[in-house]
This record gives C-alpha cells, structure tokens and sequence, in this order.
C-alpha cells in the first residue's frame, strides 16, 4: 500500500499541492490513504479526488479574509519585508465576547463547506481510498486520527476545520465535551500512522527545510514572542515525528521518500499572501520533479 502524507505548514501547504500535482498528475502515482496535519488536511480531500486544478485554485486565491472572520493581527511591509503586530481592537472583542483565543477562523469554515462538496465526501467515503486528518484532543491530552469512513459529511468537514486552526490565533472548538485544536500540536509529520494503517511505500512532504537554515531575528512585540516560541515548539515536534517514523518503518520493512523545502519560504506561516503561495506551488512542482530526475534518472535508448 501506498501513502501520502502532508505535514502541517500554514500557508506554506501550496508548496505541498505543488509537489502532490507532480507525483499523482506527472509521475502516476496511486495512493491508498492520505494523512494530513493542519494545512495538509485542507489538500488531501481533493488530492484523493484528483481534483488538482481545483485545491491549486483555492490556494491561489486565499488571504487573510479567506481564513479569519476575526483576524488578532495586522500584517505591514517595512523594507520589502512582512511584520505583524496585534490587533488591539480584534483581540479584545474577542477577550470580549468570551473566546479563549486572540482571533476567529470561522470563514476558513465556512470555505471548507463551500470547496468539500457532499457529492465529493460520498465519493471518497465509498471509494476504496482512505482520507485521514490529524487533530489534537487537548482535554484528554491525545492526538487523534479521523478517518472519512467512520464521518458524516458535516464532522468531516469540521474535522479539517479543526486540524487546521492554529491555536491560540485561530478557533478552538469543542466537540462531545472536549477541546480541539490544530493535529499539529500532537503530530505535525503523522508518518507512523500511515504506516500503521498498512502503508508499506510513504511520500512525505515536510513543510520545513531539512538543515536549519534560519537565525530568527529578535522580537519587536509579544505577538511576534509567541510566534516565535510556537513556531521553535512544532519544529521540535516535527523532528521527533521524522524519527519516530523513520524508526517503524524500519521495524515494518517500509519506505520512506522524503520531499522538504529546500529553501525558507516564510517566517510566519499565518500571512497568507496569494502571489506568495502561487509561486510557491509552482516551486514545489518543480522540486519535485528535479528531485525525481535526480532518482529516477531516464535511462538511454539502446537503438540511438
């Protein structure tokens, strides 16, 4: 059995839909199950569909307005570079209101909704391929898989909803008594679990370069401290999921292709920047077919 797996990432998940539309539209490839964290449970519905045209669409589309119905931060460019600051006024109707978090992410919601039609949840869900999403169960302090086989329609559609908010910038919901949150929390790269469901041949898209390439600069305000400490946390998680991963599938005789950015593509994957994550698609194709070429080198023709 074949998997692919996408790791959490923000906006940085185009780059992921570039690589994807180069091993299923370009190399062919099938997959069996599909498991996304975060930004990777909002790809993997319509790569299972195969419906590439469609998510590349979304994702060269989307900003802020797109994902926030109440955004806690204000995104200014000084000398050609991006910076965030709070916003005061947001976050306090928020604190008003009586959320547990600086912003609101219901329009990414509602975006789901309108993008994951039922037509197409009832094709994936009796289709022989399996669609998983990994969220957070932060009241039983648990990560947990969903599976499109044992949702409905709505709880699937709340489920990538929930993968995905990165708290506590974005939503926190409650479900049957508990607390969810971004599966990124728990399990940012969920190699192990694809590989516990069967799979025997993982592609792996990590959003993160593989050497650290980064020396942060110091933060100007506590919202950029945050970021920055979140930011160090999931990094360390994301490590800790490769090797555990790697480490199964050596005990489970399975292989493991790795794709990460070669470059830094942002500093903060909350700035959604359309022109930003266009490009950024087209680089992961590329990637991916350079590396490919790289692997697979195309043997001459013994006739010429």
């Amino acid at each position: 059995m074949r998997a692919l797996v996408i790791s959490g990432g923000g906006s940085k998940g185009a780059f992921a839909g570039g690589v994807a539309e180069f091993l299923i539209k370009t190399s062919g490839k099938k997959y069996d199950i599909f498991v996304g964290t975060s930004t990777g449970s909002l790809l993997i519905s319509h790569l299972a569909l195969g419906k590439l045209e469609k998510i590349k669409e979304i994702y060269s589309n989307v900003n802020q307005d797109t994902i926030f119905n109440n955004c806690p931060f204000i995104v200014k460019k000084k000398y050609g570079v991006d910076e965030i600051s709070i916003n005061h006024w947001n976050v306090l109707k928020n604190f008003i209101a009586g959320k547990q978090t600086f912003g609101e992410s219901e329009n990414l919601r509602k975006m789901i909704k309108k993008n994951v039609t039922i037509e197409e949840f009832n094709e994936l869900k009796n289709g022989v391929t399996d669609v998983v999403v990994t969220v957070s169960n932060l009241s039983l302090n648990l990560v947990e898989y969903k599976s499109i086989k044992e949702c409905t329609y709505d709880e699937f559609c709340d489920w990538i909803w929930i993968s995905s908010n990165y708290v506590p910038f974005m939503s926190l919901a409650r479900v049957n008594g508990c607390e969810y949150a971004d599966g990124g929390l728990g399990s940012i790269v969920p190699i192990e679990e694809a590989i516990k469901r069967g799979a025997t041949e993982v592609d792996v898209v990590v959003l993160h370069t593989e050497v650290n390439y980064m020396n942060r600069m110091p933060s100007r305000n506590p919202f950029e401290l945050l970021t920055t400490m979140l930011s160090f946390i999931l990094d360390r998680i994301e490590n800790q999921n490769i090797r555990i991963g790697k480490l199964v599938a050596n005990q489970k005789d399975a292989i493991i292709n790795l794709y990460y950015t070669p470059t830094v593509l942002t500093t903060n994957s909350l700035i959604f920047d359309k022109a930003k994550m266009t490009r950024w698609w087209q680089r992961g194709y590329l990637y991916a077919k350079n590396k490919n070429e790289e692997t697979n080198p195309i043997a001459p023709n013994e006739n010429e």
